[in-house]
């Protein structure tokens, strides 16, 4: 089993679920409010799966990492939030992060 297949599922259910939660209006609107409580549960399935084979300290990088960038983008182009340069720069920096993080357990 690959578990990185498996921590790519947690973030995009992770992602739907934050998602859900600006859609959900301060949870004032049925349909939003609950699907984010569905995602995070289906979510948390996936990364305690993932965690079988992943160390728990690169997994957590990487999920709260892409999570970060997949929102931010999300962020920018289906809620109309500002981007700036300052912004997309720092997004590149999480990303590098993230990279770095996983090929640090390839030195170590």
């Amino acid at each position: 089993m690959n578990y990185y297949y498996l921590l790519l599922l947690a973030i995009l259910f992770e992602v739907c679920g934050t998602t859900c939660m600006k859609l959900s209006d301060g949870f004032s609107k049925l349909i939003p409010s609950i699907l984010i409580f569905v995602f995070y549960a289906v979510s948390f399935f996936f990364f305690t799966l993932a965690l079988k084979g992943l160390d728990v300290s690169i997994a957590y990088a990487i999920w709260a990492g892409l999570g970060t960038a997949f929102i931010t983008v999300i962020g920018i182009f289906w809620f109309r939030e500002p981007s700036s340069a300052f912004r997309l720069i720092s997004l590149a920096f999480v990303v590098m992060g993230v990279i770095g993080l996983h090929l640090s357990d390839r030195v170590t």
